[in-house]
């Protein structure tokens, strides 16, 4: 990440993913009015979380992005109100209980020793074929996970064997993330 968010920006940023759920929904259109701030113009990849009831109902995002960080907030949360596989697409009675979460990457990092992950501190990425599986940084931390567990479940996640991580043409990377939600009212 290039820099910190303040409190300011990650409520602009929350109040423009529910902007951009509701309108999708509402009426199927995504219009975010161009915003000043300059951490809010940086290329930072995210990730918007959506839950219902403390569960998970949607959660997509990217590594990189050419766009604006506001941008690509809107887009990703309407992607993942209606483009994760897991889940239907969101329906108007969906939109009186939902809460979200946006989590800002840092760049992909490469590692060659599992020393290196920091459980809590960093997400994980992995490849192997055309595989490809992620986790994020507070996935291992709600889970109460070890590092061997947080790296079995990315296997899983990627729809490899739970050692793959250990396979020689396995590649695994690490990104931190500044992570922030709504409150849960439920």
């Amino acid at each position: 990440m290039q820099s910190e968010l303040n409190s300011k920006e990650k409520e602009i940023l929350l109040a423009i993913a529910r902007q951009a759920i509701v309108q999708g929904v509402e009426t199927g259109e995504e219009y975010i009015e161009p915003r000043e701030e300059k951490h809010l113009n940086q290329r930072n990849g995210c990730f918007v979380t959506i839950k219902q009831s403390g569960r998970l109902r949607g959660c997509i995002g990217n590594f990189q992005s050419e766009l604006p960080l506001f941008r690509e907030v809107a887009q990703m949360a309407l992607a993942s109100s209606s483009q994760d596989p897991r889940f239907y697409p969101m329906k108007r009675e969906d939109l009186n209980n939902f809460t979200l979460e946006i989590s800002v990457l840092s760049p992909l990092q490469k590692i060659e020793e599992i020393a290196e992950i920091e459980v809590g501190t960093h997400g994980i990425y992995i490849e192997k074929g055309f595989h490809r599986g992620v986790l994020l940084p507070q996935v291992a931390t709600e889970h109460n996970w070890d590092r061997d567990t947080f790296l079995q479940q990315t296997c899983m996640k990627a729809g490899l064997a739970t050692n793959a991580w250990q396979a020689e043409d396995s590649d695994i990377y690490i990104f931190s993330a500044q992570i922030f939600g709504e409150e849960n009212s439920n």
